[in-house]
């Protein structure tokens, strides 16, 4: 059996690592080399940066700090925000990324997806999803860091994307972020019913049990924190001698 990922989530603004709550009310929570330098060292298996408001902003992804984190980690490194094409993505790797994540440039051109496939390989290419749950057992995609309702079913949309040439789904539940309360274990464990590519759970971590939950019942490759780390609430280690004594496959 595949072990699972513990995978902390680095979201950055004006340089800074932040965290909110449904994708608002951000506080400060470090220093984003510093936090990936700790989280290497601790056990992390992966790491994620996201560049929160690159889009918003219209700029690109800030390659320098990008490139500063990865000179200071070893472990895969997945990088996003901004993400308009093939050649930003070529830049990101060349700076030390390993993989790509990509939102709202793949809901407003899907081809994307495919083309950025065709040149790294799939293994490359997350295609990340910020669903919000409207009514029972339904969710629907959001871009712009989660400002901007679209009409797409978020889990039609996962489906098409891998069709499309993702390799992995960084999948958010904009109703959990934040808020501790647990991950959307239904929204996560309907899209690992739906595709064969690994599903990265993100927002709602507060406690270890979420962990074991959402390996177990939610049927999660990897599981994002973000605050719950950022605030020293629980290290890697803990999360990972908790899993294992639940009898979660992890890398120790």
């Amino acid at each position: 059996m595949l072990t699972k990922r513990i995978i902390p989530c680095l979201d950055v603004k004006d340089g800074r690592t932040v965290k909110g709550t449904h994708f608002l009310h951000l506080r400060d929570a470090g220093d984003p080399v510093e936090l990936a330098s700790r989280y290497a060292s601790e056990g992390a298996d992966e790491l994620v940066f996201l560049d929160i408001t690159a889009t918003l902003e219209g700029r690109k992804t800030l390659i320098e700090l990008v490139y500063r984190v990865a000179s200071c980690i070893s472990i895969p490194f997945t990088v996003g925000g901004g993400i308009k094409s093939v050649a930003d993505a070529a830049a990101l790797l060349h700076h030390g990324a390993d993989k790509i994540s990509i939102n709202t440039a793949a809901l407003l051109n899907p081809d994307l997806i495919t083309d950025m496939a065709k040149e790294f390989g799939s293994q490359c290419v997350v295609l990340a999803v910020d669903a919000r749950q409207i009514a029972p057992y339904q969710w629907i995609a959001y871009l712009k860091g989660g400002t901007m309702a679209t009409d797409i079913d978020a889990v039609q949309w996962i489906q098409e994307g891998v069709d499309r040439g993702a390799g992995e789904i960084l999948l958010t539940s904009m109703n959990r972020d934040g808020t501790r309360a647990g991950f959307d274990i239904e929204l996560t464990k309907k899209a690992a019913s739906l595709v064969q590519v690994p599903i990265i759970a993100s927002g709602g971590a507060g406690a270890l049990h979420h962990f074991a939950e959402v390996f177990t019942i939610g049927q999660a490759d990897a599981a994002l924190a973000a605050g719950i780390l950022h605030y020293e609430n629980f290290t890697i280690q803990q999360i990972k001698e908790f899993l294992f004594q639940q009898k979660i496959p992890v890398r120790r």
